[in-house]
């Protein structure tokens, strides 16, 4: 008994997505064509052109990181490169060394600058020798500024 009620509600589910397709079918054929919803609700006649920069064009904040000696100086040659490229510093963190290390990391958030002029400075700035290694750069998104 239990075989034919599994078999009679395949056969029911079966038959509902025959109708269902039926239904899309028929609505999408009666529908006026200008307020019809096509496939994935993607209007492409909706989409406004935006003009899609090069990335050197691109605006947008960074995290940077970076090891540095912890010597005098260091850091101001870095936020010197920083200031000549006209970026500006919205908050810098410089970590404890740890024990039997070279160098000690330090952590940038800048303000809102191209990719172009960051690249520069990154590129400056990796060439100090005070500087152990590539810096690491995370573009900063902010959803809600405009």
């Amino acid at each position: 008994m239990t075989t034919q009620v599994q078999q009679l509600k395949q056969r029911l589910q079966a038959a509902s997505a025959v109708v269902a397709d039926l239904v899309d079918v028929v609505r999408a054929l009666t529908a006026d064509p200008e307020n019809r919803v096509p496939h994935l609700a993607f209007q492409a006649d909706a989409l406004s052109d935006i003009a899609i920069l090069p990335m050197a064009e691109v605006e947008t904040a960074y995290y940077l990181r970076l090891e540095a000696e912890d010597s005098p100086g260091v850091l101001a040659e870095v936020t010197h490169i920083l200031g000549e490229a006209g970026i500006s510093i919205e908050a810098i963190i410089q970590k404890e060394q740890a024990p039997e290390a070279a160098y000690v990391p330090v952590i940038m958030l800048t303000h809102v600058v191209k990719e172009g002029k960051m690249n520069q400075a990154i590129q400056s700035i990796e060439a100090l020798d005070s500087i152990g290694g590539p810096v690491t750069r995370i573009r900063v998104e902010y959803l809600n500024r405009q």
